[in-house]
């Protein structure tokens, strides 16, 4: 094993055992890498490497803190990849999408308060019947992360957040090129309402697999 990945796999240890904690200052740089055997230099580098992932805080002359490992901030180095993301991987993105968000659709139908449920139709109301494509996308984001929210996951919200992006341009383009892409689009999203209100698990999970399913299945024959 690598010096730094060893560093690493001792810090990690700290914390996975509950001798770090969220928001606890590590010791000394001096002090910490005696204690786990390390050079200085080897403990340095698995420090940078897992404040860039969000474990570790370091703030300038006052020391290195663990963060408090929320899973929204520990997905931003997700995030941060699917950035990268090369156009032929948008299917596997739709894939791992419509594998998640059903399930996460599903738990919402007996979580999500009727409060929520007013406010997403108050939206699509606002939307109206005829929306440009790119107020329909944006809307189409903000309601899949409102019920995703409903879930009480906040793991899920953090990963569907972080996989909703590179997508976004595939429901653009079939917005502008499917001739009934928004008005299905609209129909859906109702449809998983109705199944939400009426706390049918089952009906949620299966509209809103169709609901991803139909932009996966236009993309690939487009491709």
């Amino acid at each position: 094993m690598a010096v730094t990945d060893e560093a690493i796999e001792k810090i990690k240890g700290m914390i996975v055992s509950g001798a770090l904690r969220p928001g606890d200052r590590l010791p000394k740089e001096s002090e910490l890498a005696a204690d786990l055997g390390l050079s200085r230099n080897s403990l340095r580098e698995a420090v940078r490497a897992l404040s860039l992932i969000r474990i570790l805080d370091v703030r300038q002359g006052d020391g290195t803190y663990v963060t408090s490992l929320d899973p929204q901030l520990l997905l931003e180095a997700m995030s941060f990849v699917v950035d990268f993301h090369r156009d032929d991987t948008v299917l596997e993105f739709l894939a791992v999408r419509r594998i998640l968000e059903p399930a996460a659709t599903a738990m919402a139908a007996s979580l999500i308060s009727e409060q929520q449920l007013d406010a997403l139709t108050a939206e699509l109301d606002r939307l109206g019947e005829n929306p440009s494509v790119e107020d329909l996308v944006a809307s189409d984001l903000e309601f899949h992360r409102g019920i995703v929210h409903g879930s009480g996951n906040s793991v899920l919200c953090s990963l569907l957040d972080g996989l909703s992006g590179p997508t976004t341009r595939a429901r653009i383009w079939r917005g502008l090129t499917q001739e009934d892409a928004v008005a299905r689009t609209l129909r859906e999203h109702r449809a998983i309402l109705a199944a939400l209100r009426e706390r049918d698990a089952e009906a949620a999970r299966s509209w809103a697999t169709v609901h991803i399913a139909s932009v996966e299945q236009w993309l690939r024959s487009t491709l």
